[in-house]
């Protein structure tokens, strides 16, 4: 009862008041469960330190898989310009809704799906509800799927200034496995810190060691790769059992 009451207060009031890493921000009511959690630094406090280590205000951010916004939140107020890309229409309401709350005008926040081509493609949420933070491409016979403007990363480079981006993060629900490709030209060429979120339990049980080898030999240009917890790794990790069947991030840098 309590509980309801205190969605409804905020709900009412129009925002949740809460904070990312430290700093306060206006927070969109619905989701005042994970913001409060969020708060408490008990949602990914590594990301964090991330975006910490490798964001100034000279620097530029690109989130690939913005959901509704907490790492682009917090990132506005470090770096110079934000970039963020969250294709699910219910996601995005709420980040542009969060960013809203909080006047930041240091991001550029688009309804697309970063891809190697321009089109239309199909997606659903793997946790069955959209918007949940678990929608993707790969999912796109599920029931409750919607179709989704994708966009060629090329395309994107040619029209957009990204010779300060420090750090991109991409956690795309396993769309990484086609999409990384078409970004090595860029990365090897400009060198950001690149912080990636892995998704094999989502492919068949086949399939998971070989295209997680091909991300780890894809990315073998950067000098330095570590895991969550902070601990070099080298490719052999990427087909272990762990990597294969948990969801696994890696920061690749240098």
């Amino acid at each position: 009862m309590l509980t309801r009451l205190r969605k409804a207060i905020y709900r009412a009031r129009g925002h949740y008041a809460g904070s990312l890493g430290g700093v306060a921000f206006r927070l969109d009511p619905y989701h005042s469960k994970f913001w409060r959690r969020a708060g408490a630094g008990a949602w990914e406090p590594e990301t964090f330190a991330t975006l910490d280590s490798y964001l100034g205000p000279e620097q530029d951010y690109i989130d690939i898989g913005a959901w509704i916004g907490p790492t682009v939140l917090y990132a506005a107020t470090r770096a110079r310009h934000v970039w963020a890309f969250e294709p699910d229409a219910t996601a995005f309401r709420h980040l542009a809704w969060n960013i809203e709350l909080n006047g930041l005008r240091n991001i550029s926040a688009l309804p697309v799906a970063l891809s190697d081509h321009t089109g239309i493609a199909r997606m659903a949420s793997f946790g069955g509800e959209p918007g949940d933070s678990m929608t993707s491409l790969l999912n796109a016979e599920a029931a409750g799927g919607s179709d989704v403007v994708t966009l060629d990363w090329a395309a994107f480079v040619a029209s957009a200034d990204l010779s300060a981006v420090s750090l991109v993060k991409m956690d795309v629900e396993g769309a990484e496995f086609a999409l990384l490709p078409a970004l090595l030209p860029w990365l090897k060429a400009q060198r950001p810190a690149l912080y990636l979120s892995t998704h094999a339990p989502y492919l068949a049980a086949e399939e998971r060691a070989a295209r997680m080898a091909d991300l780890a030999e894809g990315l073998s240009f950067y000098a330095n790769c570590q895991d969550e917890s902070g601990a070099p790794v080298t490719a052999a990790e990427f087909t272990t059992q762990s990597a294969q069947e948990r969801f696994r991030t890696f920061l690749f840098t240098g």
